[in-house]
């Protein structure tokens, strides 16, 4: 599959992605049942620092932005992009949500909750998969993706569980909503991530292929199961000695 996208569909997943993720992250604070993991370790900073939630949250992006240095991430017009949609849309969100079901009954709750985690999930892949630049944390899960060769859903679910855990030592209280997401969105970001965001599939994976029986084994060459048949073992290029990958994640 290919990893590269027209411009027009870059900039077309960019714009539906961050407002997806935006209007997920509404439906979540509307559900009641818990806040997404980042905004868990948020409220649990500023109950502890005294300090108002919004300086919480830039001065977390200015410091998730310094971990991208040595992960060597660059910022992109979607990691502005990303600042500025869903800082515009998410208060209108929660207004609509709010017109539309002042009082959501507890089927409703439950139903907000897991489409909202489902959908963010989706959300990020899109809008990472327009290669233009994450969003400060998403930023650091790709870079580590990168560098460690991780799958998605083990980073991401990692990365969640690391700042659920921080927040809820902080003193803010869980909802079973935070703990679903922190443990789901990872693995559907995965599979999103085949038809949205195919450059964050793990890289090229050698694997042996068998000679024909009975085929000479000269010097130079590997024995059957070790290669694909070129000199010194090595996969022959664009043939079938190797599953193909894609690139790491470019956050340009």
């Amino acid at each position: 599959m290919s990893t590269t996208f027209s411009p027009l569909r870059r900039t077309v997943q960019l714009t539906l992605g961050l407002f997806g993720f935006s209007l997920t992250m509404a439906m979540l604070i509307h559900s009641g049942m818990g806040a997404m993991p980042w905004d868990v370790f948020h409220q649990g900073v500023a109950l502890r620092s005294g300090l108002a939630l919004g300086v919480v949250v830039v001065a977390s992006s200015v410091v998730v932005m310094l971990l991208w240095i040595p992960l060597r991430q660059r910022p992109g017009i979607g990691t502005i992009a990303n600042i500025v949609v869903i800082g515009a849309t998410l208060d209108p969100f929660l207004l609509l949500l709010e017109r539309i079901d002042p009082d959501p009954s507890t089927a409703g709750r439950v139903a907000l909750a897991v489409a909202g985690v489902l959908l963010n999930g989706v959300a990020t892949a899109a809008y990472l998969g327009a290669r233009l630049g994450p969003g400060p944390r998403d930023g650091l899960m790709t870079g580590l993706v990168g560098r460690t060769g991780w799958p998605v859903r083990r980073v991401k679910t990692a990365i969640e569980v690391l700042v659920v855990a921080i927040g809820f030592v902080l003193g803010v209280t869980l909802g079973w909503a935070t703990v679903l997401y922190a443990l789901g969105v990872g693995p559907v970001v995965q599979v999103a991530a085949r038809w949205l965001a195919p450059h964050l599939r793990p890289a090229v994976v050698p694997f042996p292929v068998p000679q024909p029986d009975g085929a000479a084994h000269l010097p130079g060459h590997g024995a059957p199961g070790e290669g694909s048949g070129e000199a010194g073992g090595a996969p022959a290029a664009g043939g079938q000695g190797e599953v193909p990958g894609e690139p790491e994640p470019n956050a340009a």
